[in-house]
């Protein structure tokens, strides 16, 4: 189990600075372990890998979405003839 979710018990303190002074520490862990997590996932190339993914398909849709286009490339003007196909 991971050491930040462990549950703190605090029992007694004898002055109210003590338990600010815990709880000042507590947060700073945290502050600390939520910093390093950031800095690991800026660093991760997860990132970069999605952005790739979505502009791939971003350029697939517009594929999809424009067979017209295509077709008019491949119909030959008027007056020309047309290509053979190549395989």
């Amino acid at each position: 189990m991971n050491s930040q979710y462990v549950r703190r018990e605090v029992f007694c303190c004898e002055t109210c600075d003590e338990l600010k002074s815990f709880w000042e520490k507590e947060i700073s862990k945290q502050t600390c372990y939520r910093q390093l997590e950031e800095h690991r996932q800026g660093r991760s190339a997860l990132k970069k890998l999605r952005e790739e993914w979505r502009q791939r398909l971003e350029k697939r849709l517009q594929m999809l979405d424009s067979p017209d286009e295509k077709e008019k490339q491949a119909d030959p003007a008027p007056g020309e003839l047309p290509r053979p196909p190549t395989s």
